[in-house]
């Protein structure tokens, strides 16, 4: 049966978020995790954080849509260093390459977004996540956050 993407499931979707200690809620759109394509709707708040990362197998590409509210999307070099800052709006996208640094930072309550990438689903290796990053629920981790906006945003947002 057909998934609409309708205001409705918005609306649940952004409550969960705001409802959950990660500040953000997923909705699988595939079956299985072991699928060829993980697709994803997400909600996530401004408060929460999503540590720098990579995906290192050669078909993980990751594209994100925004349906509702602003995205920010980060890139890094391999230092940490703040390469690529882009601002998504509803109806805008992009498409981060494998191995790419990457991290995205909402603007705005109730922000979601489309999500996809090559399955199957595998959590992050080690090398995959960012060393000089704290990581998600780890001391210092909202401080970077906030560091990242100031930095990479500034007055923007």
């Amino acid at each position: 049966m057909p998934v609409l993407f309708d205001s409705a499931l918005l609306d649940l979707l952004r409550n969960h978020a705001r409802d959950s200690p990660r500040r953000r809620a997923h909705h699988p759109l595939h079956r299985s995790l072991d699928e060829p394509c993980q697709r994803l709707l997400v909600a996530i708040e401004p408060d929460s954080y999503v540590p720098p990362h990579r995906h290192l197998q050669p078909e993980k590409s990751e594209a994100l849509i925004v349906l509702r509210g602003r995205l920010a999307c980060f890139t890094f070099d391999e230092s940490g260093t703040c390469t690529q800052r882009t601002v998504l709006a509803p109806g805008d996208g992009i498409d981060v390459p494998p191995g790419e640094w990457h991290a995205v930072l909402a603007l705005d309550p109730g922000t979601v977004f489309f999500e996809t990438k090559a399955g199957p689903y595998r959590p992050l290796a080690d090398d995959e996540r960012a060393p000089w990053a704290p990581g998600e629920g780890e001391s210092g981790a909202a401080a970077y956050r906030e560091r990242l906006r100031a930095a990479c945003l500034g007055d923007a947002d």
